[in-house]
């Protein structure tokens, strides 16, 4: 940790600095989870040690509850599942995800104190809980959490006083950090890093945080690496300058990424995006020129869009596709003579339409939606933001389905870039995208040297194939980096 350096202000608390200066892509650090568990929904699918989904998982023959790739998994997990193991098996089943942290959050300061441990610098007992800032309803069910982790706690381990526990109950409720599997496209599991608790909010940050499985596939022990957080710079960064990431999704106007951040994590933001509202004129854009809409009509529009997005939600959870395929259809008729080719609501009804199209074959209606999205997505986010290249990378993959390979390469190329540098070279997904973009570019110089014969080649290809089905929409929204307790 001797890349950065803590500092205190009246306004922010603390924080982190930089102590040398970054370039786009380097790991400023990385850092180990002081305590992580799997989701309850997910507890047989995603191994418990490294956090990979598997189709086959080891079971641990003692509490039958937790979940292992292998024996390398299971034998690294021992010491964190030793005390729970034990008292899964006398409580009779396994608690929730929250309850289940913070026991294991206690049987590490039980073992290690609470005092610094190696590589933090900040200790458990010092983080923020935020428990004063809790209203009515969020203080009752700490109080059911409390009772809950009470009737877990075995007799035979050290015992904490109510205050304590609440605190680390509060800690998890507004640090506890979103865990990936593999590929990074699904949360799986929750853990702690203190040392990322430090880092501070900021609309249009300077880092990005990156969750690493680690590697358990080498042939000696010796050369494995463990799961980690990495913390990576999106640009020049000076020594001195303060390191910030960006708590929620940038693709909400200022007021709104403000309100959520009060909610969720107590502060007000005062970064200067939200202090001038940089870029909300393009995320609420309407059309200009002669016919620009009223004030009224956009309002109608905006209201027909958010009631459209409740209800594509509730027929996306129930995996009526083709209804939601007619309301995005809708949706559109109704914005597309009011508001702008940047105008958020119109953003997510195109996202949404074109991963569902490709979900349903329909790649080549699905490519023009995923373009019209993109192009949107490039005047607004930060040109090295994570979301950013996976959009970029979806709507490369379904350019290339739809055989539209020239505009297919270059978005692959671009998402490729950006993941570099918020990823890295050796993440699985960058891989992945790596070897797309060899293929994508493979297939375009055949298509520019013979394009007849290239779709002949292709439609062949095809043919001998059976169908690749995309995967399958989730209505999971992409999370903020810490999973507050919902």
């Amino acid at each position: 940790m001797e890349t950065v350096e803590v500092f205190t202000t009246e306004e922010k608390g603390r924080g982190l600095k930089a102590a040398k200066e970054f370039w786009a892509g380097d790991v400023i650090f990385a850092e180990r989870a002081y305590a992580a568990v799997v989701f309850d929904s997910l507890t047989h699918l995603v191994c418990h040690t490294c956090f990979k989904r598997h189709e086959k998982l080891h079971r641990c023959g003692q509490c039958k509850f937790a979940h292992y790739c292998d024996r390398t998994c299971q034998k690294d997990a021992w010491v964190n599942h030793k005390n729970e193991c034990a008292a899964i098996k006398k409580h009779g089943k396994a608690p929730n995800e929250n309850i289940r942290l913070a026991a294991r959050i206690m049987w590490r300061i039980e073992r290690e104190g609470g005092g610094l441990t190696e590589g933090c610098l900040v200790s458990i007992d010092s983080l923020q809980n935020h428990v004063e800032h809790f209203g009515e309803e969020e203080k009752k069910e700490m109080r059911i959490d409390v009772e809950s982790f009470l009737e877990f706690w075995p007799t035979g381990s050290k015992q904490f006083g109510m205050q304590f526990i609440s605190h680390i109950l509060g800690v998890i409720n507004c640090n506890g950090f979103t865990l990936s599997d593999q590929r990074g496209l699904q949360a799986v599991g929750v853990g702690i890093f203190p040392n990322l608790c430090l880092v501070n909010h900021d609309c249009w940050p300077n880092c990005t945080v990156i969750f690493n499985n680690g590697n358990h596939e080498a042939v000696r022990s010796l050369f494995h690496t463990q799961m980690r957080i990495e913390l990576r710079a999106l640009g020049k960064i000076s020594v001195g300058d303060e390191l910030t990431v960006s708590y929620v999704d940038f693709l909400n106007v200022s007021e709104e990424r403000r309100q959520q951040l009060k909610k969720q994590y107590y502060f007000d933001c005062t970064c200067e995006h939200c202090q001038k509202g940089i870029k909300d004129d393009l995320m609420l854009a309407v059309k200009d020129g002669e016919g620009k809409p009223s004030s009224d009509v956009v309002k109608e529009v905006i209201q027909f869009s958010k009631d459209t997005l409740e209800k594509i939600d509730k027929a996306r959870s129930e995996g009526i596709y083709h209804e939601v395929v007619k309301l995005c259809r809708a949706c559109l008729a109704k914005q597309e003579p009011v508001l702008g080719d940047t105008n958020i609501y119109m953003l997510r009804i195109l996202s949404i339409l074109s991963e569902v199209l490709s979900y349903l074959q329909l790649v080549e209606e699905a490519a023009g939606y995923a373009k019209r999205m993109v192009d949107g997505y490039l005047k607004l986010y930060h040109p090295n933001n994570a979301q950013l290249g996976m959009a970029l990378m979806r709507a490369g993959v379904t350019h290339w389905h739809a055989g539209l390979i020239e505009a297919g390469h270059g978005m692959i190329c671009k998402a490729y870039a950006i993941l570099l540098v918020t990823h890295g070279s050796t993440h699985p997904i960058t891989k992945d995208l790596e070897a797309m973009r060899v293929q994508s570019e493979m297939e375009l110089r055949m298509f520019q040297q013979n394009e007849f014969m290239y779709y002949k080649m292709r439609e062949a290809a095809l043919q001998n194939q059976q169908i690749q089905i995309m995967p399958e929409p989730t209505n999971e929204i992409s999370p903020g980096i810490f999973q507050k307790k919902q």
